[in-house]
């Protein structure tokens, strides 16, 4: 009898080998190729004669009315802001995130939320105990909710089991790459063992109707482990961010085949779990002091919501020819195009500076529209002039130094009248012609066509008074 035949699979994404190799040449990364047994053809092929033979697809038209999936609120606002309103029925959703930010957590308290709304919710751990997860429900207060707990890794254990649950609301998984199946000749976490597991759970929750929320373990880089296709399979990918040395974290929609994706929730981690943040700016602003140089309120957007942060930058002197650029929160690949602009259009000598860049608070922003927010802290850092405390700023700069207009700017607008800034700065054109805006009555707006003008703006501040020195007779 012939050896049954094997390949290796990049677990980075998903790519089949038939031999072993240090780096995949469809992505590029080391290390991350696999051996998993093929699976064997069927004797003779498919057969399309006799009594397997399949049916006849019915098709139909584009034209028709689909009613809106029906939603199950967890009672968490946040949460099921970025699910698109709530949990929709027979729905699989995978949730990523660095150790110890606070998946399980999240997902308990969603848990919990449900049962106490009168939802059956089962909650399956194959990395904790039963205890383990009790103790966490004690501290967190969750104790007197009806929820059902197990703790295995045995996938066919947990389908026996979840058919004796038939008006079951929620299953949650923690974590998929623990789960494993004798039918597969593979390590727990290998790519084979994660697709298979996956893929039963999730025809286990198409066919009995209930939401299956899987956790998932990220990679060094951030990325969700195991094989790049897990994340097709299911339907809503969410990722957990945040810092260890902030309170904040935020959970950000990925995919999601039910609703907007980009879209985030802000929450606070305390001693008694995760509180939602419904005001995140006035949160990311609590601090901001308005009379220092290098900082400027960026007027952003995540998702469907309108976020004001801070952009602080710091330049040090580097005489020795290698500066260095440290960001926290922005694409550095950006800053290093900001810094040339800035020296070529506008004249400003940055070369010989290292230069700190942070988005406090911990949020990352991805956005080009920060462009203008940014180079509005590089030329205060530079000049050594405070920005003006009552302005934002947003817009997206072009390499001949012109401002671009940006998305939703009306929503930008009305999240900073309503934290009280008095002035915005924004590109030309984006209160006239075919973009049209409301602009709040309380709300300056101050249109720029060029980075040029920006740098007059940035630096109509108040210069900081140098500290005054003590001579000896004053002494």
């Amino acid at each position: 009898m012939a050896k049954p035949a094997k390949s290796f699979v990049c677990s980075a994404c998903g790519s089949v080998f038939p031999k072993w190799a240090g780096r995949c040449e469809a992505c590029g990364a080391w290390n991350t190729l696999e051996e998993q047994a093929a699976i064997p053809a069927l004797p003779g092929g498919l057969k399309t004669t006799g009594n397997a033979r399949g049916k006849k697809i019915e098709f139909v038209g584009l034209s028709g009315i689909t009613p809106p999936p029906p939603r199950v609120p967890t009672t968490i606002a946040e949460f099921d802001r970025v699910l698109g309103g709530g949990l929709v029925p027979a729905s699989v959703v995978l949730v990523g995130g660095d150790p110890g930010i606070g998946k399980s957590t999240l997902l308990l308290q969603a848990g919990a939320a449900l049962g106490c709304a009168g939802s059956q919710v089962i909650y399956i751990s194959g990395e904790e105990s039963v205890d383990q997860i009790r103790m966490r429900a004690a501290r967190l207060g969750l104790s007197s909710a009806p929820m059902h707990l197990a703790a295995t890794t045995q996938l066919g254990d947990i389908l026996a089991s979840l058919a004796q649950f038939p008006d079951a609301a929620l299953v949650v998984i923690d974590s998929i790459q623990t789960m494993w199946t004798e039918s597969v000749d593979s390590a727990p976490g290998s790519v084979t063992q994660v697709r298979a597991a996956a893929f039963e759970l999730i025809r286990a929750a198409k066919s009995q109707g209930f939401a299956l929320m899987l956790v998932g373990h990220v990679t060094k880089e951030g990325n969700l482990a195991g094989p790049r296709v897990l994340e097709h399979m299911v339907d809503v990918v969410l990722h957990f961010e945040g810092d260890r040395g902030h309170q904040f974290r935020i959970l950000r929609g990925v995919k999601n085949r039910f609703g907007a994706t980009d879209e985030i929730g802000v929450f606070e981690m305390t001693g008694g779990g995760l509180a939602q943040v419904l005001n995140p700016s006035a949160l990311f602003l609590a601090e901001r002091r308005g009379n220092v140089s290098g900082s400027a309120v960026f007027a952003g957007l995540e998702g469907s919501r309108p976020v004001l942060v801070e952009i602080q930058v710091l330049l040090a002197p580097n005489p020795g020819g290698s500066p260095r650029r440290s960001v926290i929160g922005w694409d550095s690949g950006r800053l290093s195009m900001l810094l040339a602009v800035l020296e070529s259009r506008c004249g400003l000598k940055l070369a010989m500076n290292d230069v700190y860049l942070n988005v406090a608070g911990g949020l990352r922003v991805t956005e080009p529209a920060a462009d203008m927010a940014v180079a509005a802290a590089l030329i205060s850092a530079a000049s050594d002039v405070p920005t003006d405390p009552s302005m934002v700023f947003f817009g997206e700069i072009g390499l001949s130094g012109e401002l671009r207009q940006v998305a939703q700017a009306e929503l930008r607008l009305k999240e900073a009248a309503k934290l009280g800034f008095a002035q915005a700065a924004a590109p030309k054109r984006v209160a006239g012609g075919a973009g049209r805006i409301a602009i709040p009555s309380s709300l300056k707006l101050l249109e720029i066509g060029h980075l040029t003008d920006l740098v007059g703006i940035a630096t109509s501040g108040v210069k900081r008074a140098a500290p005054k020195t003590k001579n000896k007779e004053q002494e």
